[in-house]
């Protein structure tokens, strides 16, 4: 099975959502995910790792 790995910024973060920026790939798109989804510490300019529908931060 292929399991995609992506990567984000946190670009903004607006009360219950963050917007996310992929940065391994060429794109001005942004993602709102729900803060749920999400890492309980993130801040604005965050890197995040999305992989097997998780996101951790970045290290």
């Amino acid at each position: 099975m292929d399991m995609q790995t992506m990567y984000y910024e946190v670009v903004s973060i607006d009360g219950d959502y963050a917007n996310l920026k992929r940065t391994d790939i060429q794109s001005e798109d942004q993602k709102l995910v729900a803060r749920a989804l999400l890492p309980e510490d993130i801040l604005e300019g965050i890197r995040l790792k999305y992989e097997m529908m998780q996101y951790e931060i970045e290290v």
